[in-house]
């Protein structure tokens, strides 16, 4: 029976991964203190870890699994939780071309922002509040705190008059749907993403490249203290990421700790 319930979350997502993990054997001392700031970062989902799984406040049990894949865009295609919380995003730390194959945030573990965020198109809109940004009204998630974040930020950035024109028009931010090219559900689909203005922006898909190339340049406008500003309230920037996307930013707590408490 316990063994339905540590599965349930991932055959229920309808994605067909428990065949592509595998069970970690024990958590590293690594492991389980990335497992910890996740539960630190969602208190309001997550209770603890236990016998390597992840304990949700409703008693279900994800298990910490690895992707059994052997490329990289398997990994990212069907990465397990451990996958994702292998991330050490630099956040804070100053801006510079990332090594190759280094996207910090980038696999992320589909069932846990389902379980989260919602499953649906329309369950994640019965959680879509309005941000005002910058007088653009935009859809965000209230869960977990996003689009209070999204608003903090807001503030921040008036400040400084000289980075409007980074910040606006944005793009968009709720839009149920995948990333270009995969069938990976982008972030945005949950209401938990914000792409700035395309016409300052770089993406590595522009240029024509294939997943896992080499030879990926790294350019970037997005000045320093933006990009900061949004790491400080729990956002990571798609700029520190080797398969580049420097318009997009996403609220992923987890990995922002550190720059965050230094607010």
């Amino acid at each position: 029976m316990q063994k339905r319930n540590v599965w349930a979350c991932v055959l229920g997502a309808g994605l067909g991964w428990a065949s592509a993990l595998a069970p970690a054997e024990s958590l590293t001392p690594a492991e389980s203190a990335a497992a910890q700031r996740l539960v630190a970062a969602y208190p309001a989902f997550l209770r603890g870890v236990e016998g390597g799984a992840l304990v949700w406040r409703d008693g279900t049990r994800m298990p910490l699994t690895r992707s059994a894949a052997t490329t990289y865009p398997g990994r990212l295609d069907a990465p397990g939780l451990l996958d994702q919380l292998d991330a050490a995003y630099p956040a804070c730390a100053p801006l510079a071309a990332p090594a190759y194959l280094s996207d910090p945030g980038r696999a992320r573990f589909e069932p846990l922002l389902r379980k989260m965020y919602g499953a649906s198109d329309s369950a994640v809109r019965a959680s879509l509040v309005t941000v005002d940004w910058f007088g653009q009204p935009l859809q965000v998630t209230r869960v977990n705190g996003a689009a209070d974040s999204l608003r903090a930020v807001a503030k921040d950035l008036a400040a400084h008059p000289e980075w409007r024109a980074f910040l606006t028009p944005s793009a968009g931010t709720f839009l149920w749907r995948t990333v270009a090219g995969t069938s990976r559900r982008s972030v945005h689909s949950f209401g938990a993403a914000i792409d700035l203005n395309t016409a300052r922006a770089a993406y590595w898909q522009w240029s024509g490249f294939r997943e896992g190339q080499r030879g990926i340049p790294w350019r970037n406008q997005f000045p320093a203290g933006l990009v900061h500003t949004f790491e400080r309230r729990g956002w990571i920037w798609g700029g520190r990421w080797y398969h580049l996307d420097t318009m997009h930013f996403e609220y992923r707590p987890e990995l922002t700790g550190a720059c965050a408490a230094g607010r």
